[in-house]
């Protein structure tokens, strides 16, 4: 396979190459910091959320509309959708929250000196332990519920930067890049289907921030919503994951929070902005661009 490749000798220091080629490349840079500066928009509640849809995006909303579910009244957002193809993740005030410049990106102006949040699994641990849910209180079982979690922070970057790229978006099909990555998916979801032979949730018996930040990548793999690679990678032979992938997706709240700052799709199934429960019946995209708008 490798006789096949074209030689390439590393330089001795490397250069940015801006015609580098492939989808999300006009936004890669090797530098931080904003590009331009853009206020972000405030609403009402207590906490505020600049993000997107993708994977990352959806272990938050799905976590603060499972958080509403309880009746956490302080658990009330705005989010604002930040359109990562177009930059705005590179927006003076966003970068101010997040100086990674990755969605999803939070406030929360409910305490005295208002808190900033990057990082979706920061955010997940906050807001379980801000609300006193979905995080275990026997010993144990948290631990098993940070483990996993963790374990998803670690893992989720050879799914998406590693399979994904190679096989969804990169210019270039590479074979040797699309095995290595390949192989690793399919022992990552070998883990998880033999854990959740024993378990009906990642912690045990509970539903936890673990099972909400895993659900949005490797669920939605195993379903062919991210990647179209689930017949590639034989996700339907992971028959527990399956169980468990249909479980949490059932969840009134999973099915809200999916909805949330997503911009692609069934019109009916984006809600690109939310500031109140009563959204998700009369401001999803169906209801506000006029019919065939779509289409033009």
């Amino acid at each position: 396979m490798t006789d096949n490749l074209p030689d390439y000798t590393p330089p001795k220091v490397w250069k940015w190459d801006k015609a580098n080629g492939g989808r999300f490349a006009n936004i890669n840079r090797p530098i931080a910091g904003p590009t331009k500066d853009v206020e972000l928009p405030v609403g009402e509640h207590p906490l505020q959320l600049y993000s997107m849809a993708t994977p990352n995006g959806v272990k938050v909303t799905v976590m603060l509309e499972e958080l509403l579910a309880l009746g956490h009244k302080g658990a009330e957002y705005d989010a604002y959708f930040i359109n990562i193809s177009e930059g705005d993740q590179f927006g003076s005030g966003f970068v101010d929250i997040n100086p990674n410049s990755k969605i999803p990106a939070l406030m929360d102006h409910s305490t005295d000196t208002p808190t900033r949040l990057f990082e979706s699994g920061s955010m997940l641990l906050y807001l379980a332990e801000k609300f006193g849910t979905f995080l275990p209180s026997d010993h144990n079982k948290r631990t098993e519920a940070l483990n996993w979690l963790f374990w998803q922070m670690g893992s989720a970057p050879y799914l998406g930067g590693g399979f994904g790229h190679f096989y969804a978006y990169a210019p270039v099909k590479i074979e040797y890049c699309i095995d290595r990555f390949a192989m690793e998916v399919k022992r990552q979801l070998d883990v998880l289907d033999r854990h959740l032979a024993d378990n009906e949730y990642m912690a045990g018996d509970e539903y936890s921030i673990a099972d909400i930040a895993i659900w949005p990548w490797y669920g939605a793999l195993v379903k062919n919503v991210v990647y179209e690679a689930a017949e590639f990678l034989d996700t339907a032979s992971y028959k527990h994951m399956n169980r468990w992938t249909d479980m949490i997706g059932e969840r009134p709240a999973v099915q809200r929070g999916k909805m949330v700052n997503r911009a692609w799709g069934d019109l009916e199934d984006q809600l690109r902005e939310r500031h109140d429960a009563s959204d998700f019946e009369l401001r999803t995209q169906d209801k506000l661009e006029p019919e065939g708008e779509a289409a033009e």
